[in-house]
């Protein structure tokens, strides 16, 4: 399970990568373009500039979930091929379009009396429905990638039939996620209900919970709890407002300050922590990936860059992380800090935010900051040299050194003849692919393989995950090799 969970971590890097710069953009579009944010007219060359870079910026920000079907569907595939992206894609469109809330209601017309049944499909189109895709997709082309259909339906044999079986699968993940869905959101609403006269506890708790959802995409759930008026709080909308808590029934900004130092300070020092615990080799690697997605936290507060760059890798790290999220959401709430958010905790809601009537003591930003960015730094830094967590960095040195593999012999033909010999012949060998520098084969008869015999071919290394699979390292000229025994079988 463990390492199914870093496949899919590292299949998310790709989409992972392309969001800092969008989150930046967005930033400085809000910096230049406060009516963007605020409302009101935009006057001038510097607020057309700066709405024309947060639409930009969104692009790929609200649009995360697609990136992440088609990161994780090619990701996810056997040999990294576009056609389970395709099929991801496929997959994508068909739940999104079968549980959105006009084909619901359409459907089930009950759901459009249910407040929060109605609210659940609303947000459907989520990063968690994106991955789900994208395995969808991966799993469809890696099982059914070589079908042989009867010669009626011989077009649609081996690839072509992907995408119309990863169709299938969402139909019914779709049928299940039509009950399931509304149920677990509506369960999330009712225990954000339970904590919501807990004080400073209670506001913990949720900042707990909502950084514990991101993956699934079920912290709308809370969110809508807490931030807006499903329950008559409504904790953002009233702080932009220009009420004060004077106005309202709870410490106004409660649910929205903790965030500031955990997003501004706290993911830069454990960015830096990733960063020095990272392998020597890959010091650079974790800095493009990981400071970049610090600094936009920092200035617009967008943190899935960071999140998904290690929560699927590290899962035990990510408990961590929301449970410091909480920690620092009740001293922050104890402490008096208050500030609030149209669109994230970074700096430029916390300087848009801070003329506001219900901001309060925003200068302890300073010293919260601090102290976020020391225990987020010493924490993760202990917990993954403890634990060798697989963060940025420290991922296991395998296909880099099967990279580095050189062949001794250059003849392709005479190597993949003797491979080919070495698993019993064509005729026992049912399917061929091959990824950055492995071949990957499904044989039917294991007594049949003779690793002796491939090993001679001098290939670095033969692998036998089950009876039915054998993987012979290449090195980088696999696609040669490749190509010489598909021509063979």
């Amino acid at each position: 399970m463990m390492k199914y969970l870093q496949k899919l971590g590292k299949s998310l890097m790709l989409p992972v990568a392309s969001l800092p710069i969008c989150g930046i953009l967005m930033g400085i579009g809000y910096a230049l373009c406060p009516a963007t944010m605020q409302g009101g007219d935009m006057n001038g060359f510097l607020n057309l500039l700066g709405f024309f870079l947060v639409k930009a910026g969104g692009a790929l920000i609200d649009n995360m979930a697609i990136l992440f079907v088609i990161g994780v569907g090619v990701g996810m595939a056997d040999d990294h091929d576009g056609t389970a992206g395709l099929a991801a894609l496929a997959s994508w469109l068909m739940m999104t379009n079968l549980l959105a809330v006009g084909t619901v209601t359409a459907l089930m017309p009950s759901v459009a009396d249910d407040v929060n049944k109605s609210l659940a499909f609303g947000k459907i189109a989520n990063p968690f429905i994106g991955i789900l895709a994208g395995i969808i997709g991966a799993s469809c082309y890696n099982k059914f990638k070589s079908t042989q259909l009867p010669d009626w339906l011989s077009f649609f044999s081996g690839k072509r039939c992907v995408a119309i079986i990863a169709g299938v699968v969402s139909i019914l993940a779709s049928a299940i996620l039509l009950f399931v869905w509304p149920i677990v959101f509506g369960a999330l609403i009712a225990v954000g209900e339970a904590i919501v006269g807990m004080g400073a506890v209670g506001a913990g708790i949720y900042a707990f919970l909502n950084r514990l959802l991101i993956p699934t995409g079920l912290h709308h759930a809370l969110n809508n709890v807490f931030w807006f008026d499903t329950i008559g709080l409504g904790d953002l909308s009233h702080f932009w407002a220009g009420e004060t808590s004077a106005d309202v029934t709870w410490s106004l900004g409660m649910y929205m300050s903790g965030f500031f130092p955990c997003m501004m300070f706290g993911i830069p020092g454990a960015a830096l922590a990733m960063v020095h615990t990272a392998k020597s080799n890959k010091k650079k690697v974790a800095i493009g990936l990981v400071a970049s997605a610090a600094l936009c936290a920092f200035v617009c507060g967008v943190t899935e860059p960071f999140e998904f760059g290690f929560m699927f890798l590290a899962p035990g790290l990510y408990l961590i992380y929301a449970l410091l999220y909480g920690i620092f959401t009740t001293v922050t709430v104890l402490l008096g800090f208050r500030a609030g958010f149209s669109f994230s905790a970074g700096a430029t809601d916390l300087v848009f935010s801070a003329p506001l009537p219900a901001a309060a003591n925003t200068w302890m930003i300073i010293p919260l900051g601090i102290a976020a960015f020391v225990v987020f730094y010493v924490v993760f830094r202990f917990a993954i040299v403890k634990f060798n967590l697989k963060t940025p960095g420290r991922e296991d040195d395998d296909i880099e050194a099967e990279k580095k593999a050189v062949l001794s012999n250059s003849n392709f033909t005479e190597v993949a003849s003797v491979i080919l010999e070495g698993l019993g012949g064509k005729g026992n060998v049912k399917s061929l692919d091959n990824c950055i520098t492995r071949l990957r084969l499904e044989i039917k008869d294991y007594t049949l393989v003779d690793e002796k015999k491939i090993k001679s071919a001098g290939v670095a290394g033969v692998m036998r995950p089950s009876k039915t699979a054998v993987q012979v390292i290449v090195g980088t000229k696999v696609q040669f090799v490749a190509d010489e025994m598909k021509k063979m079988l």
